[in-house]
């Protein structure tokens, strides 16, 4: 974890040099442990499904104990399902809100779960320490309490809603019937969180609120519109220009891919597709120089975004099961086909990645504004690309023909999953109001 010990490297450095009452600004306290966090879950290396649900609970917890800092910011949580009424602060007692909210988003990560606690450890302690030079000893016991119960109230609803239950779950390996999911190539793995439509939505009534179409029937006619779907993907896949394969490299964002050379088997390490966005939802705020609020707020409306399109997403995932078109093509079309990225490990209709995206980039949106121009350095240190992009929903819509261009989604896919994303996004804006 060489990154997360050069943070808190560098945390110590600002502390040591400014002085015994100064500290890092509160905004960038907040993007600092979003970032520890991106690299914990990296290095877990927790499926996108999973990822999002730690990102979501994590970050209301930050926004809730934080926007005391601002008079009349109002809760989230209470306009979202089955979350409890949230602690208040005391009435004429002082605070410190970035602290109590530092306290809050640590305290629900751990329990949601990550497993490199010792990483957060001494990431945190180095943070407290910082707080504790700064503030006197009543403050600081008041925040970090107050951040502690704020967590208890969030954790209390990540308890029930499903996901322990998920946790003992059959394998999912389709069922051999044409036209239905089943294992890919190379290492033929079982379908992903099958079940995470039985998880609780945070704003969607119902995981299948905004189910898309149905799919078009598997057929071997050429003239059908499956088989053409599949042929184009092939047709695509073997034309690629340099910037389509760039684009696809780009928005790969598969959290873990084997590579095999002979004998020999590697697994790469890259960030989940919701850290990309929660990647993007940093620079938003950084780049316009958001308060400590409206920095928690971006992200946790990002994180929720992400975590209610996964659950729809996921749901007709495992509904309709549709084959993935590496499998199509290497039976219909050419046995030799590799698509240009490695297939994941689950259905296909529709991409997840266009509605996750979709449903992020509609929410940042309705932060930022429709015209936010911004260079997308959220992977820059872990694949050592950069893209820039005039829009959320351009940068959305760039992600989403990428696995197109990646060979592991049909166009029609793409285009269902992102109508489905940005019908989440629009839900959530709706319920917050």
């Amino acid at each position: 974890m060489k990154t997360i010990c050069a943070s808190v490297a560098i945390l110590g450095l600002i502390a040591g040099c400014t002085g015994k009452k100064e500290r890092l600004d509160d905004a960038e306290i907040l993007h600092q442990n979003q970032d520890i966090l991106t690299q914990v879950i990296i290095y877990d290396v927790f499926s996108p499904p999973v990822a999002s649900r730690i990102y979501a609970y994590s970050s209301l917890a930050a926004y809730e104990a934080v926007r005391f800092a601002k008079e009349g910011s109002p809760s989230i949580t209470e306009k979202l399902n089955g979350f409890g009424e949230m602690p208040q602060p005391e009435r004429g007692k002082e605070y410190n809100y970035t602290l109590a909210s530092t306290k809050a988003f640590f305290t629900v990560a751990r329990m949601v779960k990550v497993f490199s606690v010792d990483s957060l450890n001494v990431y945190e302690n180095s943070v407290y320490n910082n707080f504790k030079e700064a503030l006197d000893d009543p403050t600081y016991q008041r925040s970090v309490a107050f951040g502690d119960t704020i967590a208890k109230t969030i954790l209390a609803r990540a308890k029930a809603d499903g996901y322990a239950k998920s946790r003992g779950k059959s394998k999912y390996l389709g069922t051999g019937e044409p036209g239905k999911w089943r294992p890919t190539p190379p290492d033929y793995l079982d379908g992903v969180e099958w079940c995470w439509n039985t998880m609780m939505p945070m704003a969607l009534d119902s995981a299948a609120q905004f189910m898309p179409p149905r799919p078009p029937q598997y057929s071997k006619d050429s003239l059908s519109a499956f088989y053409k779907g599949a042929r184009e993907v092939f047709e695509t896949g073997i034309h690629l220009t340099d910037e389509q394969k760039e684009i696809a490299r780009f928005w790969d964002d598969n959290p873990f891919t084997i590579e095999h050379s002979g004998h020999l088997v590697m697994g790469k390490k890259k960030i989940t597709p919701g850290g990309h966005w929660m990647g993007i939802a940093a620079i938003a705020a950084k780049q316009t120089h958001a308060d400590p609020v409206k920095t928690a707020r971006g992200y946790a409306l990002t994180a929720v975004a992400l975590y209610d399109a996964f659950i729809a997403c996921w749901d007709e995932k495992y509904r309709s099961s549709v084959v993935r078109p590496v499998t199509v093509i290497n039976e219909l079309i050419d046995r030799g086909f590799i698509p240009f990225l490695q297939t994941p490990p689950f259905p296909e209709y529709p991409s997840g990645h266009s509605s996750i995206t979709a449903s992020a980039s509609t929410v940042l949106t309705h932060l930022y504004g429709d015209n936010f121009a911004f260079q997308d350095t959220s992977d820059l240190r872990y694949i050592g690309m950069q893209r820039h992009f005039n829009s959320f929903a351009e940068a959305a819509a760039e992600a989403s023909v990428s696995r197109l261009y990646g060979g592991i989604h049909y166009r029609l896919s793409v285009d269902e999953g992102a109508r489905q994303g940005k019908k989440v996004g629009a839900h959530i804006i709706q319920r917050l109001r």
